[in-house]
């Protein structure tokens, strides 16, 4: 799993020059990351040179299944299966068709007319390249908001420092929010998968 950005992409955002939190900038990178790919529902770097292998379970006839990492870069393999208990058969360029801005394949025919894919589990394996080659900058931006925001620990809702006790909102005034900060979350939220 590679991290969204490395430590000296956040140092120079940070205009920190020590390097005596290193160790936890790091750790907390790599957290962060792992955390914004949770959130997202997308690994977002990960797949952008290396295959991603999705297997759908097809429970009614439909010709279309959505890809879980986005946007879409390349197929390498679309196969099926008519049962369980059945390997898995290639199915050939002609006879799918890859809607870019939906991140969805459908099922087609030689001549372009819909055709459902096969029902059952695992029915459909599909072997692509997806995401980005390095991270976008908005959202490289908001990963190091979040790395500053737990390594300043503004996720407590209290601290108190020399006397002095500063209060955090614990959430957002975001419906449903998981309580990040709006302004990172409004940055996360254009690159979840819903």
């Amino acid at each position: 799993m590679a991290n969204l950005i490395d430590i000296d992409t956040y140092k120079t955002s940070e205009r920190i020059e020590s390097t005596k939190d290193d160790n936890r900038i790091n750790k907390l990178i790599t957290s962060v990351s792992q955390l914004v790919k949770t959130y997202c529902g997308t690994t977002i770097v990960d797949h952008h040179s290396s295959d991603k292998v999705e297997e759908f379970s097809v429970s009614w006839g439909t010709n279309l299944v959505q890809l879980t990492e986005s946007p879409f870069v390349s197929i390498t393999s679309v196969q099926e299966r008519t049962s369980f208990a059945d390997s898995y058969t290639t199915i050939p360029a002609t006879e799918y068709y890859v809607d870019s801005s939906t991140d969805t394949v459908y099922r087609v025919t030689t001549s372009g007319s819909a055709k459902n894919w096969p029902t059952g589990p695992a029915s459909v394996k599909i072997t692509y390249k997806a995401g980005y080659a390095t991270c976008p900058t908005d959202l490289e931006l908001a990963v190091v908001d979040l790395v500053t925001y737990y390594l300043k620990d503004e996720h407590k809702a209290r601290q108190t420092m020399q006397g002095a006790s500063i209060q955090n909102q614990s959430s957002s005034s975001q419906r449903n929010n998981v309580a990040f900060p709006d302004h990172i979350k409004r940055v996360l939220d254009l690159y979840k998968n819903f």
